[in-house]
């Protein structure tokens, strides 16, 4: 059984929120999106990454009969080819929009998202916003930030975490939805003994709570309602500048 909950706020500083999720417990998907571009046209290109990968799912879970414009991965299973191809034409989707008009242009959006279905779950990102896993007391992220500090800052040795911090080019996306018309999808695939908990979320969350306090909101309680928003309040109480999204999904086994 799934029980999720997902928590967005504009923030304290941003006049928009930015930020789009789906918790579809039905179809099996969860997904954060946290979009980017001037004219509002993140939260457009947010908006159209999700609403194009729930389309593809809902579709394809019910009907078999349909083409694999990308291709199939044979590395992954049926609902891993899924949900890599909802995220292609999310990109697809997107990056035709950006160039439709002056006010889209450059927009684009991260991507992280969860097709679960029994219990094998599949985890793909685009960008910087993280899935977690907490599972037997442990918090482990599933994914590696598309990040110029996380691809090239993080390589240097002599670099310390503070260096990091302070650069300017620190929050410089090296991957994202909607840039361009190929991107690189990082897919993952695990079985589910059940107990886990998931969090996605976007950088307004993970870059103002360390993994400790993660863990310890995500530990609090099982109610996945009051775990969103207190990992939400927390983030803003501890100075998040940007949107804030939590979207916790709890995985028990049946009975």
């Amino acid at each position: 059984m799934i029980r999720a909950c997902g928590v967005s706020d504009a923030g304290r500083v941003r006049k928009t929120n930015e930020d789009t999720f789906v918790s579809d417990p039905d179809s099996g998907l969860f997904a954060v999106a946290d979009g980017m571009g001037g004219h509002n046209a993140g939260e457009v290109a947010s908006r159209l990454a999700i609403e194009s990968m729930t389309t593809f799912v809902r579709r394809s879970s019910a009907d078999t009969d349909f083409s694999w414009p990308y291709g199939l991965d044979q590395t992954l299973s049926f609902d891993g080819n899924r949900l890599r191809t909802a995220i292609y034409l999310a990109n697809r989707r997107v990056f035709r929009a950006s160039e439709s008009t002056d006010d889209y242009s450059g927009m684009g959006t991260t991507i992280v998202g969860l097709l679960v279905n029994g219990t094998r779950i599949c985890v793909a990102h685009v960008g910087d916003s993280r899935c977690y896993l907490l599972a037997g007391g442990q918090l482990q992220q599933l994914t590696h930030d598309d990040s110029w500090a996380a691809t090239i800052l993080a390589q240097d040795p002599a670099l310390t975490p503070e260096d990091i911090a302070r650069h300017p080019m620190r929050n410089v996306l090296t991957n994202v939805l909607g840039a361009r018309e190929q991107i690189d999808i990082h897919m993952s695939e695990r079985q589910l003994r059940g107990g886990e908990v998931f969090l996605l979320c976007s950088d307004g969350l993970h870059g103002a709570l360390s993994a400790e306090a993660v863990q310890g909101i995500l530990e609090s309680s099982v109610d996945v309602d009051a775990v969103a928003q207190s990992l939400v309040n927390t983030a803003l109480d501890h100075g998040s500048r940007d949107n804030v999204t939590a979207l916790v999904v709890r995985h028990e086994a049946d009975a």
